[in-house]
């Protein structure tokens, strides 16, 4: 073996340089001979002597030199395996197939396995499956977070191929062979990630605390205990936020400003924002409970950026109603609370001055367009018909844009089609309202703030200037930058709003009894006859429109049901299914009618009238989807339930669609969702 083992290099280099330097010698030697023969022969003879001395050591220490370098070579190795063996780093070998061939003592204490454990790597880390694993197909690295036994670790794997070695071998034919190792170093991060996660938890958030029924709560107690009513207030918020270590600042006689540890968000999360029902419990004699609002900002990067996330949340939380805490982050936000009845406001001021802000817009443009929600139904086409009117007294060319008619809306569109008393494009099509679109138009959405539903999305994006006017209760997804915003989940319908806005748009202004009709079912049909979120001003819009010429018998009669329709209502509430002894759910069956999920909607109405029911869902299979609608008469938030299925609405009416699930499947998510917040007290 030592004569098949050649030097080369440097060391060969050093072992030869006696022998070059004899040859030198020599040569020298030749040189002298030929100026002076006498000293040419004494220096050949030493050069002789040199050569043989040199040349004895060499074939005498070469032996041993190698000897030395293989004995070297074999303690080196050794003192390698030592260390690697040592090595205070986790460290493995895997054969190609992903099992443990060779661990250091490290990597034995950590997965509390003796030497020789030569089973699957996923036997250990069950995530780490022989997929994830370096392979033959140019995958030669790989990282992955992993935890095991309470302990949190990044595990690296790098692919060693073992051809050049078995080519190298006298051992075994090694012609195509890819043979390869995997080594697995783990590297523990889990003082790193307590570190990291103890600052996160230390980064502060801003929150803002609002009181939503401020002025109506001081009105209700004795004034003389007025500045009691708002000490114990003041005094509990305060409280309330000092026990989680955060400093709360008054910034309005019903604003604050809290400043707290993100870690305690997660306790108020846990709690579920106990102070919500905490603020209702101060009673001194105030007929009406004060309730809050909370909007909190996290995870921005920076307090500013955080400030702006809590302002978003507060507005989220007060366009919903109010009574509920909102958290923002930037991926995502979320609600707690929101049981609460919102309180009317007995002010007009709101309505005055939202109504002068849009005749400034209306005027300023040529064209108005307006539109409401896909599918639309009585409300949304009242309303719209409302805006037509204020824009067609202000001398502007008004569009309403409508696609599809349901046989909600039909007899009403009837009154306006072929018409004399209007123009022929007074409704057009979504095609013909992005042709008619411009910079010099205005678009007015009404009863829908959520941009995916409206009738015509697109059109967002082709006008500047963008009015929403709105009843429904604000979610994640709202049109944004919309020049004016005027979003009140009080209201019982759109078209209470638009007939508000009509009495202050222009003095004296002139309806006709068709607008008047279509504005007055609008309201009639999402107030279910008046029986359902009613209030001073529902009345008082439903008195103006009676006064401008609605007429209730003729409103009746257009909205009377055939003998189909009134049969697929009655048998949707004979099917009902009692759930959790508060709640119907029920399926209807009306495929063969034009609008099935109106007959839905009626259905659920229906179904609070049995005695014990808090909340009623039909749903409808329609078009490939399955709709459902919620209603409920005041113990129950549908608005939180639906949300929950990607729907939304009202706090008493709501709804959302499904798509890519049967009726089976969909009943069992809705009592799936109804269970879990059941038993996280959400409703």
């Amino acid at each position: 073996m030592k004569k098949r083992i050649k030097l080369k290099g440097r060391i060969k280099s050093y072992i030869l340089f006696g022998i070059y330097l004899g040859i030198l010698l020599f040569i020298v030697a030749g040189a002298v001979f030929m100026i002076d023969y006498r000293a040419g022969i004494l220096l050949g003879a030493f050069t002789v002597f040199y050569f043989v001395v040199t040349l004895t050591l060499y074939f005498y220490n070469k032996p041993v030199i190698m000897n030395e370098l293989i004995s070297f070579a074999t303690e080196y190795g050794q003192i390698q395996k030592k260390l690697l063996r040592d090595l205070d780093l986790p460290y493995a070998l895997l054969d190609d197939a992903g099992r443990v061939i060779w661990t250091n003592i490290t990597f034995e204490n950590v997965i509390h396995q003796p030497k020789g454990y030569n089973k699957s790597i996923t036997s250990l880390f069950p995530t780490i499956t022989r997929d994830r694993l370096p392979d033959d197909t140019g995958v030669d690295e790989a990282q992955y977070e992993l935890e095991y036994e309470g302990s949190e670790y990044v595990a690296k794997f790098k692919k060693i191929s073992l051809k050049d070695m078995a080519e190298n071998s006298d051992m075994i034919e090694a012609k195509d062979y890819n043979g390869y190792l995997i080594a697995v170093y783990l590297f523990d991060e889990t003082a790193l990630h307590i570190a990291l996660q103890e600052v996160d938890d230390q980064s502060l958030s801003v929150g803002m605390i609002y009181l939503d029924n401020y002025e109506e709560a001081l009105e209700s107690v004795e004034e003389v205990r007025r500045s009691l009513l708002i000490a114990l207030i003041d005094r509990k918020v305060n409280k309330y936020i000092s026990s989680l270590d955060g400093i709360s600042k008054k910034l309005e006689k019903d604003k604050y400003l809290v400043i707290l540890r993100k870690k305690t968000i997660a306790q108020l999360q846990e709690s579920r924002f106990d102070l919500l029902e905490e603020v209702k419990t101060v009673n001194i004699g105030n007929e009406m409970a004060v309730t809050i609002s909370i909007g909190i900002g996290l995870d921005g990067l920076t307090y500013a950026q955080n400030y702006e996330f809590a302002r978003n949340a507060i507005d989220l939380a007060l366009g919903r109603g109010g009574d509920q805490a909102v958290i923002k982050t930037p991926e995502s936000i979320t609600y707690y609370g929101g049981k609460s009845q919102q309180v009317e406001k007995n002010t007009r001021v709101k309505a005055r001055v939202k109504a002068h802000a849009l005749r400034e817009i209306i005027t300023g443009k040529d064209k108005v367009l307006v539109m409401g929600h896909r599918m639309p139904d009585v409300d949304s086409f009242g309303a719209a018909v409302g805006i037509y009117r204020i824009a067609q007294t202000l001398g502007r060319k008004t569009h309403i844009v409508l696609n599809d008619v349901t046989s909600a809306i039909q007899p009403m569109v009837d009154l306006f089609r072929n018409n004399p008393e209007y123009d022929e494009d007074m409704i057009i099509d979504s095609q013909q309202a992005i042709e008619a679109a411009g910079s010099n138009a205005v678009l007015v959405v009404v009863d829908v703030n959520k941009p995916s539903i409206t009738e015509c999305p697109d059109l967002l994006r082709f006008c500047k200037s963008v009015v929403v006017l709105d009843h429904h209760r604000q979610g994640t997804e709202t049109i944004e930058n919309a020049t004016l915003s005027y979003v009140e989940p009080y209201a019982s319908s759109a078209c209470e709003m638009v007939s508000e806005i009509l009495q202050y748009t222009y003095d004296n202004i002139k309806i006709r009894t068709e607008e008047a009709d279509c504005m007055y079912s609008g309201i009639m049909i999402d107030t279910n006859n008046f029986m359902t979120k009613t209030g001073v001003r529902t009345f008082e819009a439903a008195a103006f429109l009676r006064r401008n010429g609605a007429d209730v018998t003729r409103v009746r009669k257009l909205f009377r049901e055939d003998a189909a329709e009134y049969k697929a209502k009655a048998d949707a509430v004979s099917q009902a299914e009692i759930y959790k002894q508060y709640f119907a759910i029920s399926v209807c069956t009306a495929d063969e009618l034009p609008s099935p999920t109106i007959i839905g909607a009626q259905a659920a109405n229906e179904l609070l009238n049995i005695k014990g029911i808090k909340a009623s869902f039909v749903l409808t299979d329609y078009q490939g989807k399955i709709y459902v609608s919620a209603r409920s008469i005041d113990e129950v938030n549908v608005q939180i339930i639906m949300e929950r299925m990607g729907g939304g609405g009202h706090m008493n009416t709501a709804a959302c669609q499904l798509e890519g699930t049967g009726l089976a499947e969909a009943i069992g998510i809705l009592k799936r969702t109804i269970d879990s917040m059941l038993e996280n007290g959400e409703i």
